[in-house]
């Protein structure tokens, strides 16, 4: 038999052939207006105006899932982070007004684990047919030496589109308008060394534990459960009532750093915190971290994963739409005159 020196280096080329094949039907679901060709290739193609746009603006975004990877790995559960993955990118595009169209995904590990490697990408095909995204491509690296046992890591890219009258930038956001509150899954994909060093620091506590506040999932399912994707009932806002005048996704940096990034010069925010009631893990992590109200801000979302701004006049109609599309929303404060362009909580 012929020796396999790649092989023997590490690096299982046939695994990767087979992996390809296996999630080939998984990427097929994704597929929507727009996809020219099929997977495999060295580039994909997509035609937006097979896809309904007359003067698109592209929107491009890149993100990872961080060491939430890591509780993934304790657990031996897989199939969330992919969805992580779709929504920390899908989300970031879906705040300049635009859809969602292609996404790419970048698999990295030591040894390819191909009942592995298929879980995650499960959970991107999925977090892409969530939000109307097409999986059109990606790349498996296998890099002994540079990853040990089973550690992977992800990457995604995606690109979106917004027709160039419908471009929300924040610019028009003015003195007054009404900060509206969508709710979040729980820690979604952001905070994780910090939740990683409380828990593995706990004498009473381990990712196998009962959750302290809901003793029918263990700590790391709760840690687990993905990031919630806003892109179809938000879109659905935008299309029904064109009032949205800025909107903040609300990861890395928490509330605190996120939604001062759409805000003009200027201008700052007032948000109540008595407006929304903070998820129990968040109350969890506060306690057992002995953090004030500022570092919670600034490292969580806090109970709210998502922020639109609207007039005072359009809050109800906005509202009205989430709500009948699912989503459970907050008048969680207000912008304000404020030179530093900072968050205030009361």
């Amino acid at each position: 038999m012929e020796k396999d020196a790649y092989k023997d280096a590490g690096v299982d080329i046939e695994a990767g052939n087979t992996l390809v094949t296996e999630i080939k039907p998984l990427i097929k679901q994704t597929h929507r207006a727009g996809v020219m060709g099929g997977f495999g290739g060295f580039g994909s193609f997509f035609d937006p105006k097979a896809a309904g746009f007359k003067d698109p603006i592209f929107v491009s975004g890149t993100d990872g899932v961080g060491t939430k990877l890591k509780v993934a790995l304790e657990m031996k559960k897989y199939d969330t982070v992919g969805i992580d993955l779709v929504a920390m990118c899908v989300n970031d595009l879906l705040v300049q007004g635009a859809e969602p169209l292609w996404f790419l995904d970048y698999f990295a590990c030591g040894s390819l684990d191909i009942k592995i490697a298929k879980s995650v990408i499960s959970g991107i095909a999925k977090g892409c047919e969530l939000s109307g995204c097409a999986l059109i491509g990606g790349e498996t690296a296998e890099m002994p030496g540079m990853y040990s046992n089973d550690d992977f890591d992800l990457a995604g890219f995606s690109v979106g589109a917004v027709e160039r009258e419908n471009v929300i930038t924040g610019d028009t956001i003015k003195n007054g308008d009404v900060i509206l509150g969508l709710t979040s899954s729980g820690v979604h994909s952001n905070g994780f060394s910090l939740v990683r060093k409380l828990v593995e620091g706990s004498k009473d506590f381990s990712y196998q534990s009962p959750a302290p506040y809901d003793a029918s999932l263990t700590f790391g399912e709760a840690l687990l459960v993905p990031t919630r994707l806003y892109v179809q009932p938000v879109l659905k806002v935008i299309k029904e009532t064109g009032a949205i005048q800025g909107m903040s996704h609300i990861t890395g940096g928490g509330l605190l750093e996120n939604i001062p990034r759409i805000l003009p010069k200027g201008l700052g925010a007032e948000l109540d915190t008595s407006a929304w009631d903070m998820l129990p893990i968040f109350k969890w992590l506060q306690e057992e971290g002995n953090l004030s109200a500022t570092e919670m801000g600034r490292t969580f979302n806090c109970g709210i994963g998502f922020v639109i701004i609207v007039r005072v006049e359009d809050k109800d109609a906005v509202r009205a739409v989430l709500e009948r599309e699912g989503e459970s929303v907050f008048e969680i404060g207000h912008v304000v005159e404020n030179e530093a362009q900072t968050v205030t909580l009361k």
